[in-house]
């Protein structure tokens, strides 16, 4: 049965051969999974989440896109400010931490590698009506708040999915294209309990937090609350009211585990 430990450890085992290490950074949906696996509970999901991330900045050119990737440094800093970890489990984030940190001249990308084609190990994040934003978000500090935060954003008709990070009080949705962040914001201010920022880089590779107006005006709701939001770029009109996302693996050269991989992930995305 797929659990996120058997996720993780699989990916563990594809990072330590070498030449899997660029294709897994250059994958849009593995290093966002990571970073969420940062903020489990498992000591063995978070060790073996650890154990990836140092296999795969053992290649230079991997740092930093990994230093980029948004909450990677950030759960890490958490991850280190954690108590009841063990050394072991400690001393691999900080020097996972200490290796994203340090400058490193950059090195050029060989055309070859520049135009290939990108696979997808975790999910179909490929569609291009979607779009996704991480909010930093005042007042969830528990259970109750994140219950209300996910009936105000399920509620919002466009959401396909999203994903929290509780430690750093954080969520990343992903939406249609023709659904602003602001609407979010709009809709969880509505709850009159939590307040959201936006999440982003500035010139130097800082987070920074953007406020969002929060506009007057009544976000467009779902009606109803069908099980799933298809992905699929030519999903009719209608299917726009449907709003958690089940997205399947195309069958590919990659092969059934990571098709089972993206499925479990799916089903799991509001861990």
């Amino acid at each position: 049965m797929m659990d996120a430990l058997s996720v993780v450890t699989q990916l563990r085992d594809l990072a330590s051969e070498p030449q899997n290490r660029e294709v897994i950074v250059q994958d849009q949906g593995c290093l966002p999974g990571l970073v969420l696996f940062l903020d489990h509970q498992s000591p063995e999901v978070l060790f073996a989440t650890l154990q990836t991330l140092r296999y795969l900045a053992e290649m230079p050119p991997n740092i930093p896109t990994m230093k980029n990737e948004l909450g990677m440094m950030v759960s890490l800093e958490n991850l280190l400010a954690r108590d009841g970890l063990s050394v072991d489990m400690t001393s691999l984030a900080k020097e996972v931490y200490d290796i994203l940190r340090t400058p490193l001249n950059p090195r050029p990308v060989a055309p070859e590698r520049a135009g290939r084609k990108k696979p997808q190990f975790f999910i179909n994040s490929s569609n291009k009506k979607a779009k996704s934003v991480t909010l930093q978000i005042q007042g969830l500090d528990g259970s109750v708040q994140r219950s209300l935060c996910e009936e105000a954003l399920l509620k919002v008709k466009g959401v396909i999915s999203f994903t929290f990070q509780m430690a750093s009080k954080r969520c990343t949705v992903r939406f249609r294209a023709d659904l602003s962040a602001e609407s979010l914001a709009t809709a969880i201010a509505a709850t009159n309990v939590l307040t959201a920022q936006q999440v982003l880089k500035n010139e130097e590779g800082d987070e920074v937090l953007v406020p969002l107006q929060v506009s007057g005006a009544e976000v467009q709701q779902n009606t109803a609350l069908p099980d799933y939001l298809p992905e699929e770029e030519d999903s009719p009109e209608k299917d726009l009211s449907r709003a958690v996302s089940r997205t399947t693996a195309k069958e590919d050269s990659s092969g059934s585990w990571l098709n089972a991989a993206a499925g479990f992930l799916t089903k799991t995305f509001y861990w």
